[in-house]
C-alpha cells in the first residue's frame, strides 16, 4: 500500500511500466467535472473508474481484493477513509474469488483506517484488502486500474 500526495507520483512510477502514463494523465487534466463513467487509457491493461457515490459508515463497507490489478484511489471532492488490512490477516471470504470481476469480499474486523486526501492517492496491491468510500456524503473520485 502506498499513501503519497499527487506532486509527489514521480518517486513510485518506476514501481509499474503504466505508473508514469496514469500519473501524467490525471496530473494533466481537470477531471473535476468530466461525467462519471470509464476511461480508457490502454484498453483492460489501464483504465480510470470516475465515480461518484455516498460514502459509508465503516461497518456498512466490506474488504474487498484483487488479483489482476493494482487500485489507485483519488479522491477528488473530500477526504475519504479507505480501510487496509493485509491479505494474510484476513478470514474467510464471503464468497469465492470471482475472477470475471477480479474482486474477493471479507467482512474482517480489526482494520486499520487511512484518510486520503484530495490531492492525494493510495495505491493498493494484491496483498492489499481495502475497504474504500468510508465517510459522510457524496464524494467524486478517481480508481485508476492497473493491469499486473
Amino acid at each position: 500500500m502506498i499513501l503519497a500526495k499527487l506532486c509527489d507520483s514521480p518517486r513510485y512510477e518506476a514501481m509499474h511500466p503504466l505508473f508514469r502514463r496514469a500519473f501524467e494523465y490525471i496530473t494533466s487534466h481537470d477531471l473535476s467535472a468530466v461525467p462519471a463513467g470509464r476511461i480508457e487509457l490502454d484498453g483492460d491493461r489501464l483504465f480510470i473508474n470516475v465515480c461518484e457515490t455516498e460514502l459509508l459508515a465503516p461497518e456498512s463497507q466490506k474488504l474487498e481484493v484483487h488479483r489482476r490489478y493494482i487500485d489507485i484511489h483519488v479522491p477528488l471532492a473530500q477526504t475519504e477513509t479507505i480501510g487496509w488490512k493485509h491479505l494474510s490477516d484476513l478470514g474467510d471470504s464471503e464468497a469465492p474469488f470471482d475472477e470475471a470481476g477480479d474482486f474477493a469480499l471479507y467482512a474482517d474486523t480489526d482494520v486499520t483506517h487511512i484518510p486520503v486526501h484530495p490531492g492525494e492517492f493510495m495505491a493498493v496491491f494484491p496483498e492489499d484488502a481495502h475497504a474504500p468510500l468510508i465517510g459522510r456524503g457524496r464524494q467524486r473520485k478517481l480508481i485508476v486500474k492497473v493491469l499486473l
